[in-house]
């Protein structure tokens, strides 16, 4: 399931994901001068850290939502950033990359063992998979809220029953999925990481609730997100996804 997103609300309140990112990108050792992929790049604000660890080096940066596309392109220098929009799951490359990055992005992903293969089949051999996204048990207090406010009218006419397109795969079945895939070197791990956003009413209806929204008329859109707001609490449970895993050299 493919949506567009507010790419310039995202990129003012995505400070949570820009925070995950730096850490991720310390396990991805690089030389400076390799191509990486971004898989899943959003507005651009965590693929420039990535051109910041490449110096010498270059970035393909792919996403599946245009408004994120126009606004990576726009953020982004030419010379040094390929942006492309694909899905993941279709992804082909002229040239294997060096390594890949993502961050936030496999959860929204149904087929975790065709995104995994894709991966694989866009690395060099030797290439490194570092990513991190939602896993099991990801925010789990806003999504029993959501689900709560769904079954409320004027709400239920569209969302009662609807389960969403989240994937939040567990480490061992990642695990296991990466192998199929022909990964070696897996490792895999879940890591609570509680996130209270400064403006919760615009990272929920940016971030959480976009594919909610979409189910809703706009006249509903509004007072569902503040209903949720309000049931869910200020404090996001986040659990965090770990992936280290890099592809053989024979």
């Amino acid at each position: 399931m493919t949506r567009d997103w507010d790419a310039a609300t995202y990129d003012r309140v995505s400070a949570p994901q820009v925070e995950w990112a730096g850490r991720v990108l310390e396990r991805l050792p690089l030389e400076g001068d390799e191509t990486v992929l971004d898989a899943g790049c959003g507005s651009g604000s965590v693929t420039r850290m990535l051109l910041e660890r490449l110096p010498h080096g270059r970035v393909i940066a792919v996403d599946s939502a245009p408004s994120m596309v126009e606004h990576a392109r726009a953020a982004l220098d030419p010379e040094r950033a390929i942006v492309r929009r694909a899905n993941l799951t279709e992804l082909t490359l002229e040239e294997p990359a060096d390594a890949a990055f993502s961050n936030a992005v496999f959860h929204w992903i149904a087929d975790h063992d065709t995104l995994f293969r894709r991966l694989h089949a866009a690395l060099r051999p030797g290439g490194r998979l570092v990513a991190q996204c939602g896993g099991r048990g990801n925010v789990q207090r806003f999504h029993d809220a959501a689900k709560e406010v769904a079954c409320d009218e004027p709400y239920a006419a569209y969302l009662a029953g609807w389960q969403g397109p989240w994937n939040f795969a567990g480490a061992e079945e990642t695990a296991e999925r990466l192998g199929r895939a022909g990964f070696g070197e897996v490792e895999t791990w879940l890591e609570p990481h509680p996130v209270a956003p400064p403006d919760p009413t615009g990272y929920l209806r940016s971030v959480c609730l976009g594919y909610h929204l979409e189910q809703l008329p706009e006249e509903l859109r509004a007072s569902y997100v503040e209903a949720v707001r309000e049931r869910c609490g200020r404090e996001l449970d986040y659990v965090r996804l770990n992936i280290l895993a890099r592809r053989p050299t024979d």
